[in-house]
């Protein structure tokens, strides 16, 4: 009687499993294709993982005409990051927490109700001089805190074709406050995996 018991459990148990292991299968084939789907930032990705603000006030990245120039103080980020897709122009970035890390005003924005997002290409100067790239301005708020998502068009080809490319946050003005940090590229990310 126990035998026939357990027959008929294993007969009753086993198209449950199949369809508990179907699932599993179905389930992981999905999420699978989800990872390797393509998004709008392709395979010409390049990423800066972290914002941080201005060490030393006054520093300049670029050269030539594509040169710019740090803010007057020291400013200091809590996140960020950015990404751009240098097929398409494709860009975002956010920033937390921007305010002064110096001066009378220390921990506030002081002022600074808007910034843009900077692509500086060609930093070094290879093809002459550095170029500029911004983002429209965007609200910053009290608390420091901005974000960007849109596209800048075809870039120029100093971004497209020379590997040095920055990313800035910068004031109407042009001072830059923040700049992007661990810059990564697609073909980075997929070695990591």
């Amino acid at each position: 009687m126990k035998g026939l018991r357990n027959n008929w459990l294993f007969k009753k148990g086993l198209p449950v499993i199949g369809f508990v292991l179907f699932g599993i299968l179905v389930f992981g084939a999905m999420n699978l294709v989800h990872a390797k789907a393509p998004s709008s930032f392709g395979e010409n990705e390049v990423e800066w993982r972290s914002i941080v603000g201005i060490i030393t006030p006054g520093n300049v990245v670029g050269v030539g005409t594509g040169k710019v120039t740090g803010g007057g103080l020291a400013w200091h980020t809590s996140g960020g990051h950015a990404e751009v897709n240098l097929s398409n122009g494709n860009i975002r970035f956010d920033v937390d927490g921007l305010v002064l890390a110096a001066g009378n005003s220390i921990g506030t924005p002081d002022g600074v109700t808007s910034v843009k997002g900077t692509l500086v290409c060609d930093v070094t100067g290879v093809t002459g001089n550095s170029t500029t790239v911004d983002t429209p301005l965007v609200t910053l708020s009290a608390q420091g805190n901005a974000n960007f998502r849109g596209s800048l068009g075809a870039l120029p080809a100093s971004c497209t074709s020379q590997p040095n490319i920055a990313f800035l946050i910068r004031t109407g003005g042009g001072a830059w406050l923040a700049s992007g940090m661990v810059r990564t590229t697609e073909t980075d990310n997929d070695d990591r995996r």
